[in-house]
């Protein structure tokens, strides 16, 4: 399963300096394939709180358990020692799985947001591989506002992102991928997406992780997902094993 040599110390770096990091070539084919396949699945067998936002964007998550080749992934694939270094933690937990398709002409963006404004949970040890199993160009990419994941917490919940097209100072990351590429971002990170105006599909597989610091905290409106289990405030998610298994201890 081990990654650790192929994540650098530089990667490590600039992963906690920009709040997030592009990695080369750090998942085999043979995952893609399984990857793939379990993207398909999760297509044409929804969950009930899958959605459709708008036309040819598709998501649904929180499938692992039933979804063989997610459940695989989670603990066997490279993506948890992929954590574990980017994090620096000795403890690595799996919170959940989330599946992204935008298909050929879907216009429609996500909006600029972030991640952890809307989960039960704080802590700087947390954070998502964004992993697609399709060719991604920079006009259907992931876009990311470089530092943010530093700005004051405080001013920053899921109805109070800052409209980042008023901010010229803001540094956008964003990469063209390959399939066996990822992002890791860290879940305090504003980020967004473009439509999908290419004639390519853009499916993802997106998981997210937690490592030592991370505990319970309920927000003061809707969290999504809305479960968590009989976790109370200070509680590590691990507490909760049945919903949020500890890969790596």
């Amino acid at each position: 399963m081990s990654s650790q040599s192929t994540v650098t110390p530089e990667d490590v770096a600039t992963f906690w300096e920009d709040g997030a990091v592009c990695l080369r070539k750090v998942f085999p084919p043979d995952w893609i394939a399984k990857m793939t396949a379990g993207i398909e699945t999760s297509l044409l067998h929804p969950s009930p709180i899958a959605k459709n936002p708008s036309p040819g964007f598709f998501y649904d998550y929180i499938n692992w358990k039933n979804i063989p080749q997610f459940q695989d992934f989670v603990f066997h694939s490279p993506a948890a020692d992929i954590v574990k270094t980017l994090l620096k933690t000795r403890v690595v937990t799996f919170y959940f799985e989330h599946v992204l398709v935008k298909e050929p002409g879907t216009l429609s963006e996500t909006p600029w947001h972030q991640d952890q404004s809307y989960y039960p949970f704080n802590g700087e040890q947390a954070c998502s591989i964004w992993m697609p199993v399709d060719p991604v160009s920079k006009e259907t990419t992931l876009r990311l506002v470089k530092g943010s994941h530093k700005w004051d917490a405080e001013a920053l919940d899921y109805k109070e992102i800052p409209d980042i097209s008023h901010l010229p100072s803001c540094a956008i990351l964003e990469w063209q991928l390959e399939p066996g590429d990822c992002i890791v971002f860290h879940m305090k990170t504003i980020h967004g997406a473009y439509g999908n105006s290419t004639e390519e599909r853009r499916r993802v597989l997106s998981t997210r992780w937690f490592g030592d610091d991370v505990t319970f905290s309920k927000k003061p409106w809707e969290h999504s997902p809305p479960f968590f289990g009989n976790l109370v405030t200070g509680n590590h998610p691990s507490l909760a094993k049945d919903l949020f298994p500890v890969v790596i201890s």
